[in-house]
Order: C-alpha cells, then structure tokens, then sequence
C-alpha cells in the first residue's frame, strides 16, 4: 500500500511546482510560499479534527516536538529555497534538482538511521543523482 501513497505523493508534488509557477507570476516567492503554508495549515488541522485525532497531542514526547519542530523548520526553508528556485527558473529544470533532496534522503537514512539497502536502491537513486548533475551542469 505504502507504494500507491509514494505514487500519490509524486503527482501531487509534481501538481504542486506547475500550481506554484503560475501561481508565484508577479509576487514575491516569500509572499507565495507564507499563502501556501496558511492553507495548508487550515488543511492539516481539519483533517485532524475530521479524523478525530488531536488527542494525540496529549502523547508527544520531548523527543516528538523537538524533532516535528525540526521537521517543520527545515520543510519551510526548503519551500523558500524552492520558490526562490521557481520564480527565476524553469519547473522542468527545476524540479529535477529538487529531487536531489531523494540523494541526500538515502545518504542520511544510511548513516542516521541505520536503515539497510539493497543495490537496486543504491543504482536508482544513482541515477537519479546522475540525472539531476547532467541538469545542473547544462549551460541551456
């Protein structure tokens, strides 16, 4: 199941950065990027209502909060950077490089959680890293 939400993800991610680009036509990036944060916060905290699910709250530990704080902090640079890179770049050089952030995934997941791979992981994300260098080194 957890490949169909990986999959899901993907499109959406991929109908976010052509919403984003015509979106972010004649404004700020900041500015677009704090917009897009409000509705997904109004999001986020229905779904967790809708769900019935808040209660949780009660059960973070210290441990939760520092690291979904973390989380939180490097997920909004990572949108600034992101919007920055789309309003002065094209969504299809753009998006390739953003995906390097799959590299640096697996290269932290190895050596901070200890997590196992196999050589079809390591050849894929390989390519992907190959990918997004011959965009980066590309004078067009």
């Amino acid at each position: 199941m957890w490949k169909y939400y990986a999959l899901a993800s993907a499109l959406m991610a991929a109908l976010t950065a052509i919403f984003a680009k015509i979106g972010i036509k004649n404004i700020d990036s900041n500015l677009a990027v704090a917009l897009r944060t409000c509705v997904i916060v109004v999001m986020m905290w229905c779904i967790v209502f809708a769900f019935d699910t808040a209660s949780g709250i009660k059960s973070l530990t210290r441990t939760n909060w520092i690291f979904l704080v973390l989380s939180g902090i490097t997920t909004g640079l990572a949108w600034l950077f992101y919007f920055k890179a789309l309003a002065v770049g094209d969504v299809s050089r753009v998006m390739p490089i953003d995906k390097l952030s799959i590299v640096f995934t697996f290269i932290l997941s190895v050596i901070i959680l200890k997590e196992p791979f196999s050589w079809k992981v390591l050849l894929g994300v390989s390519l992907i890293a190959g990918g997004a260098l011959i965009i980066i080194l590309d004078r067009g």
